[in-house]
């Protein structure tokens, strides 16, 4: 059961390894593009490429779709960045329902862990895989697998380091599962004020603060790049235009400017005061044009002025 890419990968891997999947489950086709032509989600291509039975239910709790998941007979239900499913379906399996969920839980729970690790400057996550209930991501832990984040690393450098653990991962969760030797456990007890929650990605998630340190602003653009990346108002003579921000280093260092001020030789150099320091813009993107280093932006600039960002009220 799942809809992305990152879920079709995992499908892809099952498939190439011999694993007999029954079928799969996702989210029905749905209109994207310019022309607004039914796009099937990318699980489904990989079901199709395969010759695989296809159920794609507008409700996980129609009668309808709930007999032909049972006419499976599938002994397992694996999940991978799917709906919360209901009582009726993950009950369903003898064997048992498990998620595989991009953090090592508890920490991270939530719809964007992937984002938030890197946004909160972490070294290290992994991937889990445990049993679902009636919550979201508080299921009893199978399995986990360690990674590590370069200081280099963004969100989609690490969502490809996690594809390419989680297809053994969930294998390895499988066999065990069949074999009967695989226990899951509870998660463990953590107070609430110590968890990292993982919420959805929004519009004011991208907002960048300048008042914040060099390193803090950095990891903001790494956890939101390449998509839906950082992003600030920058202010010229009371021209507004929003700029993403899709790369950046930090530069700690006295400032006395003020934050959200740019430093810039129209040339190379394009970078931001903040606390502390500067962050060094390295590519961008502004409306209307594609991805770019900051030379090229730079080379087609002619604003004169003060340049300032704004920071949010």
């Amino acid at each position: 059961m799942g809809t992305p890419p990152f879920a079709a990968g995992v499908l892809s891997f099952l498939i190439q390894r011999g694993y007999p999947v029954k079928g799969v489950v996702t989210a029905p086709d749905r209109p994207a593009g310019r022309g607004l032509a039914q796009r099937p989600s990318a699980v489904k291509t990989t079901a199709q490429e395969h010759n695989l039975p296809i159920l794609q239910p507008e409700s996980l709790q129609d009668p309808e779709f709930l007999e032909s998941l049972a006419l499976w007979q599938a002994p397992l239900f694996v999940v991978v960045a799917f709906r919360m499913l209901p009582r009726q379906v993950w009950e369903m399996p003898p064997l048992g329902c498990f998620n595989l969920h991009a953090s090592l839980l508890p920490q991270y729970r939530g719809a964007a862990p992937i984002n938030h690790a890197l946004i909160n400057g972490e070294t290290e996550t992994g991937l889990t895989t445990f049993l679902i209930d009636d919550q979201i991501d508080t299921g009893a832990l199978l399995l986990q697998k360690v990674l590590s984040i370069a200081n280099t690393d963004d969100a989609g450098t690490l969502h490809n380091k996690m594809l390419e653990a989680a297809g053994p991962l969930i294998a390895q969760t499988i066999d065990g599962l069949r074999a009967g030797n695989l226990q899951a456990i509870p998660q463990p007890d953590v107070p609430a004020e110590n968890l990292k929650p993982a919420p959805k990605i929004t519009r004011e998630t991208c907002r960048i603060n300048w008042n914040c340190s060099p390193t803090r602003i950095v990891n903001l653009v790494r956890g939101l790049s390449p998509a839906p990346c950082a992003f600030s108002t920058l202010d010229n003579n009371g021209k507004q235009v929003d700029v993403k921000i899709c790369l950046a280093r930090a530069e700690h260092t006295a400032c006395m400017q003020e934050p959200g001020t740019v430093a810039t030789d129209k040339k190379k150099t394009f970078k931001i005061a903040c606390k502390g320091g500067y962050v060094h813009i390295l590519e961008l993107q502004v409306p209307g044009k594609k991805r770019m280093k900051t030379e090229a932006f730079l080379a087609g600039f002619r604003e004169e002025g003060p340049l300032l960002f704004q920071n949010p009220l």
